[in-house]
């Protein structure tokens, strides 16, 4: 079994570390490859109790705590996986990261994500270039625990093994959830880490007319890196042209309220689960165009009212 970090006061473990790494100048002369080996675990194991000993904090006694602390001290900041080895003073630190995101639903999302979010428009922090991240980087998104993240990873696990598309995936997935936000992580993970996931999100919104909204198509009151599937309904076809910049300005023109009866996000719940839509003022049949000064913002149960009559 690994030797754990022992954390201890971090002068303490300096000074050793000081001293073994000075002796071991003697052991370079040596022709012996094991005896130098042997001489460096001492000071090996010496500097990951000095990062396991930098986070002071009661309760963070275990690697998993001291990864999510150093998370908690600096949400939305790009963290290098070096960081976490550091401070979580154990080699399997991947896995205490991967147990944070899926059975305790902290929001960590990894650069190779982000990446693919931000190609399609999902993605936006200021400070952050999205384009530059890769595989061992890591963001923590949001600084509460989701308890039903375990549950939804389970869903997400009996998913991805079907032989269906990554399209048809993704939309059984918000579909166990409807009305409920879940991840980019999540959807990466239901489409078997295919880097096509976030495309075929945003074009089962665009082309095939699904309500998945996310932080910047429609609904700016979710964290960023998240997508709602709001209705179990798709828009009626003539609709789904309408740009996504063009649908945000009305949205954002109308203050994310509906025009006729002032319906708004908040006032969700289950017993009424309408969303908004966009309605042409001139119809669509009449030749009416997909520009701003055309386009209302209405719940769907106004929207199915003012087309009944």
């Amino acid at each position: 079994m690994p030797r754990r970090s022992r954390r201890a006061d971090p002068e303490t473990i300096r000074r050793r570390l000081i001293n073994l790494l000075t002796n071991f100048e003697a052991e370079l002369q040596s022709r012996d490859l094991r005896r130098k080996v042997l001489a460096l675990v001492p000071a090996f194991h010496a500097l990951r109790d000095l990062g396991s000993s930098l986070i002071t904090v009661g309760g963070a006694d275990a690697g998993r705590k001291r990864i999510l602390f150093y998370f908690q001290k600096y949400p939305k900041v790009v963290i290098q996986g070096d960081e976490l080895m550091v401070v979580a003073g154990i080699s399997d630190w991947p896995r205490r990261l991967r147990e944070l995101r899926v059975e305790f639903g902290w929001a960590i999302l990894n650069g190779k994500t982000i990446k693919e979010m931000a190609r399609e428009g999902e993605f936006s922090i200021n400070g952050i270039d999205a384009m530059s991240l890769g595989p061992d980087h890591y963001i923590l998104l949001g600084t509460v625990e989701d308890r039903e993240a375990a549950h939804r990873w389970n869903i997400a696990n009996e998913i991805r093994r079907k032989t269906s598309s990554v399209r048809d995936k993704i939309l059984e997935f918000l579909k166990k959830n409807l009305g409920k936000p879940v991840t980019g992580e999540e959807l990466r993970y239901v489409a078997n880490d295919k880097t096509e996931w976030a495309r075929r999100a945003r074009e089962l919104r665009t082309e095939f007319g699904w309500p998945i909204v996310t932080k910047s198509t429609g609904r700016p009151d979710l964290p960023v890196g998240s997508y709602v599937l709001e209705q179990n309904r798709q828009s009626p076809p003539h609709d789904r042209r309408i740009p996504d910049p063009i649908r945000t300005a009305v949205l954002r023109r109308d203050k994310y309220t509906c025009r006729e009866c002032d319906w708004h996000h908040e006032l969700w719940n289950k017993s009424d689960p309408r969303h908004l839509e966009l309605h042409h003022i001139k119809p669509h049949s009449e030749r009416g165009e997909n520009l701003p000064e055309n386009l209302r913002t209405l719940c769907t149960v106004c929207h199915d009212e003012i087309h009944r009559k």
